[in-house]
Formats: C-alpha cells, sequence, structure tokens
C-alpha cells in the first residue's frame, strides 16, 4: 500500500520499517482475491468501510488515500474489536478493497430486502439483488 502511495522505493520503505519496529516487515501479499470480502461476516465489515469511504469522497471532506486512512478510522470506530484481538478488516485490506472496486472486480448494490449496499462480485447478476445472512456461527467449545 505505501509503495504504491507514496514516492518511496520498497527498499527505503523496508529501511524506515526496520527503524521503527525493529524487525524486518512481513513477507508476501495478500491473496488476490475477491472471494475474501464474498463471505457474510466479512461482506458486512467491508461495506461498512467502503460506504464511509463513498460518503467522504461525495461529500469533498478528502479524496485517495486520505479517505481510506479516515474511512477506516470510522469502520475501527463503528466496528470495535475485543481487547487484544485484531480488527477483522485489516487497512491493507481495506485499501485492496478500494482497488477491487476502481477496476470493477466487486461491485456495491443496494440489498433488495433490507436496502443496505453489500459487495457481490461482478459477474452478470439478477435484476434484485438480496444479501443472504446466515446465523452468526457460535465458536467451538462455547456453550450459549
Amino acid at each position: 500500500m505505501l509503495e504504491s502511495e507514496t514516492q518511496l522505493s520498497r527498499g527505503r520503505l523496508i529501511k524506515l520499517y526496520k527503524e521503527l519496529r525493529g524487525s524486518p516487515p512481513p513477507k508476501g501479499m495478500l491473496p488476490f482475491s475477491t472471494d475474501w470480502f464474498m463471505t457474510w461476516e466479512h461482506n458486512i465489515h467491508s461495506s461498512m468501510f467502503y460506504n464511509a469511504y463513498c460518503f467522504l469522497l461525495k461529500s469533498g471532506q478528502c479524496t485517495g488515500v486520505e479517505a481510506v486512512i479516515k474511512a477506516y478510522r470510522l469502520y475501527l470506530e463503528q466496528c470495535p474489536q475485543q481487547p487484544g484481538e485484531p480488527p477483522l478488516l485489516a487497512l491493507t485490506r481495506a485499501w485492496t478493497l478500494v482497488r477491487f472496486v476502481d477496476s470493477d472486480m466487486l461491485q456495491l448494490s443496494a440489498c433488495s430486502c433490507c436496502g443496505g449496499t453489500f459487495y457481490h462480485s461482478c459477474a452478470p447478476a439478477a435484476e434484485q439483488f438480496c444479501l443472504q445472512f446466515m446465523p452468526t456461527p457460535i465458536p467451538r467449545g462455547k456453550k450459549t
């Protein structure tokens, strides 16, 4: 994300990361797939982020990576995690989502059932889109 949004070289970014964190950055990239955003829980979280992002763009408050960061902060405020747990939607994945939508790999559509806007693939779809929610899975070992 930083490499594509700044004018800094990859080598310089790695040096800065080591200087700030005291260790080298994690290796590898996120998988290049829209599938992650299609499960119901990921879809809800990513849709909340992207709706905030669209609001910031439409209101003219900010653009580009600044809009991504501000929308991500709004997402974190609205979707707090348990102490010590990372957010379901990481900043890098949120930025990837924006790139997927911009390149028409995903599209945001209004749900004909509830009126909310959620993601679905850009494959030819039915005239009406209805997000099928499933009950929240109960973690193994927990009693209800």
